[in-house]
């Protein structure tokens, strides 16, 4: 497991999370609810994993809904911070962009 990702459901675990503004407008536009995105957390997996990234470290996740619908989630850190994660964006992966397991992107 990537660090962040470890790091990001500890936090998730306290329920010290934030949604961006880009992050509600993606789930909205995507149909997707709230709870899926923190409670799919516990058993996603790292699809890209950006530690050193300049505005704090993140983690694409790909995880699932209730209805067992994939979900890629891009959680972060604030750089300098230890809290809160931070849900920044999330959406429906486009088979057409997407492996057939959803972890890695087509060529």
């Amino acid at each position: 497991m990537s660090k962040t990702l470890y790091l990001v459901k500890r936090l998730v675990e306290g329920k010290d999370i934030q949604i961006s503004a880009h992050g509600y407008d993606e789930l909205a536009a995507d149909g997707i609810l709230i709870h899926n995105v923190v409670e799919g957390l516990a058993n996603g997996l790292v699809v890209e994993d950006y530690p050193d990234y300049h505005k704090g470290p993140c983690v694409l996740v790909l995880q699932y809904d209730d209805d067992g619908r994939p979900i890629h989630v891009l959680w972060g850190i604030p750089k300098g911070a230890t809290s809160p994660a931070v849900v920044i964006t999330a959406y429906r992966p486009d088979p057409d962009k997407w492996s057939d397991d959803l972890l890695g992107r087509k060529q």
